[in-house]
């Protein structure tokens, strides 16, 4: 089947601009503090069970991945690789038995905001995942 997405709102356009640009402006800071190697990181990833000298490495990563998001043409390739990102931080907050909905989920959180974004911005990924009220 063949599926042709219905053109973009401009309302639904725009949210989706905001919702990226929130979550783009909230992995850049945090591949910076990453890049920055500050003390708070490593002691999150000593209490997290990660070598402390592995936040750069993490930031490049997530900033590679957050510079895909950020161009039209890489999008989803940039949003899968974040939902893998993402994945790997949920699955290290369940391991050490973290908050569930504070520090567990909030990976989920922001990977729903990232193909959120992108649904709504993106007629490509409307066609591909099309919402039908037939």
């Amino acid at each position: 089947m063949d599926y042709e997405a219905d053109p973009i709102s401009t309302k639904a356009l725009w949210s989706g601009r905001v919702l990226s640009g929130l979550l783009i402006l909230f992995l850049l800071f945090d591949c910076t503090i990453k890049f920055l190697d500050l003390d708070m990181v490593r002691e999150a990833s000593a209490q997290l069970g990660w070598p402390t000298d592995i936040s750069r490495l993490l930031g490049a990563l997530l900033l590679i991945s957050t510079l895909l998001y950020v161009f039209p043409r890489t999008a989803v390739l940039g949003a899968i690789l974040l939902t893998g990102y993402l994945g790997g931080a949920v699955a290290t907050h369940l391991r050490i038995g973290s908050p569930l909905f504070t520090h567990t989920l909030f990976g989920v959180y922001l990977g729903l905001l990232a193909w959120g974004g992108l649904y709504l911005r993106d007629q490509r990924l409307r066609a591909l995942i099309p919402w039908r009220r037939d």
